[in-house]
């Protein structure tokens, strides 16, 4: 009977360090992925920053009196004259 219970009692001893390992896994494991969650929202954050600066300077570019005034200085652009100027019916 007492080897029965000392048995019982190891069996619970390991069950306890077992259980209190795991716990000290599971809150490392947590933290690890605490710290990998924080930087990929400053890694999204960062990117949305850059996100929307990309944006601001595409519509910069892409602005009409822009786009016309590198047509003229760059590339010598002009307006048609009149008698250049052809109807196309259908």
């Amino acid at each position: 009977m007492r080897v029965l219970g000392a048995t019982f009692l190891l069996l619970l001893l390991g069950a306890v360090l077992i259980s209190a390992i795991g716990v000290v896994w599971t809150r490392h494991e947590s933290r690890v992925l605490f710290v990998e969650l924080t930087r990929l929202q400053n890694q999204r954050d960062e990117l949305n920053i850059e996100y929307g600066r990309l944006e601001l300077e595409q519509a910069t570019w892409a602005e009409p009196r822009r786009v016309d005034s590198e047509a003229r200085q760059k590339i010598g652009m002009v307006n048609p004259r009149p008698q250049d100027i052809q109807l196309v019916g259908r």
